[in-house]
């Protein structure tokens, strides 16, 4: 692999896996980074990782769907390798725009695999990153949980989406012979995520003494995995996993969503200054009402990556939600920008509209 796309390498994940690519596994190729450049991508978050990178790190503008951009990124930089993290993923916002959905995870999907298939003489691997929300939901008092040949039943056009593009790199490779691999993988959390999603939110509106919203009863379970765990993981996947498999990738946490909140709460109470009076934090919870589709409980077996790949999670639940409640203490200013849109005229400085 000398010449790796990376899709949505400047989003959560993304961006976390081109960090492991230079910080941990010492990868000593060029990565060719694709990314839109939507709400929720933000290259402040890889600034550094930028500036050491040099030319080994190049930023390739570009919307999946456009096949003749997608194509020119494959001949320009000669990609003989993939790995597809690029996707609309939060669930609200497919409930509201499933049309950004189906053309981002599935046509920009497919644009991709046919750019692959095109080159299949040069293209040695195609990994996409996928979740278990496509698998539905298990009832809390079932003990089982998603293995690789779990059947699909997703609940949400977001899932909706992410199933049918997993099924169409699945007919690649059988079809074609393209060699790729998939991952579906439990919910992320750690540093530089944007603060749309849970573990942010909460952290962020605890900080500043304003109300943490749960949906319904809160006792809906997701299973968690620190962000670099699952790079880990992937690049494993990459470098070792057999092509036309899938692997689950989980961090045995499984958690109710109230029990996180919770948890969050504690953390910012015993690190950050107190709210006035010392008030607990618990105390700003408030129960909302649920979400349509809103699946009770995801839990991920990732025996297959463990006796196959010999990756296992190296952070439990509670190291690695004190290491995020710390970065999101330390780095107020990337918060700040966040929120303010400081990155988005940042993007438009540096890359255009």
């Amino acid at each position: 692999m000398k010449n790796l796309l990376v899709t949505g390498g400047f989003g959560f994940i993304g961006s976390h896996f081109i960090r492991y690519l230079f910080d941990d596994a010492r990868f000593a190729g060029r990565v060719v980074n694709l990314d839109k450049l939507t709400y929720a991508a933000n290259p402040l978050s890889l600034a550094d990782v930028t500036a050491r990178a040099g030319d080994r790190h190049v930023f390739a503008r570009a919307d999946l769907a456009d096949a003749d951009a997608v194509r020119r990124i494959f001949d320009e930089f000669e990609i003989d390798a993939v790995c597809h993290f690029a996707a609309e993923s939060h669930v609200d916002r497919s409930i509201v725009r499933p049309d950004d959905f189906l053309e981002t995870n599935v046509i920009g999907t497919y644009r991709l695999l046919e750019a692959a298939r095109e080159r299949r003489e040069r293209v040695v691997r195609f990994h996409h990153v996928s979740t278990d929300e496509v698998f539905g939901s298990l009832a809390l008092d079932d003990g089982r949980a998603f293995v690789e040949t779990t059947p699909y039943d997703p609940s949400s056009p977001y899932s909706a989406s992410k199933a049918a593009s997993d099924h169409f790199v699945r007919a690649y490779h059988r079809t074609y012979g393209l060699p790729a691999t998939l991952s579906n993988c439990s919910n992320n959390y750690g540093p530089y995520q944007f603060p749309e999603k849970l573990i942010p939110l909460m952290i962020l509106n605890a900080l500043e003494g304003r109300a943490l919203p749960v949906y319904g009863d809160g006792r809906n379970v997701r299973d968690w995995l620190y962000v670099r765990d699952h790079c880990a993981a992937v690049w494993r996947v990459l470098q070792r996993g057999r092509p036309g498999e899938t692997y689950n990738i989980g961090g045995r946490c499984e958690r109710a969503n109230i029990d996180v909140v919770h948890a969050l709460c504690d953390l910012v109470d015993e690190m950050a200054p107190p709210l006035p009076g010392g008030r607990p934090r618990r105390g700003l919870i408030s129960f909302v009402k649920d979400r349509p589709g809103h699946d009770r409980r995801y839990a991920i077996d990732c025996s297959k990556i463990e006796s196959e790949l010999g990756w296992a999670p190296e952070e439990t639940f509670e190291s690695g939600l004190r290491r995020t409640v710390r970065w999101y203490l330390d780095h107020a200013e990337w918060v700040a920008q966040v929120r303010s849109g400081e990155y988005r005229r940042w993007i438009a400085e540096h890359y255009g509209a």
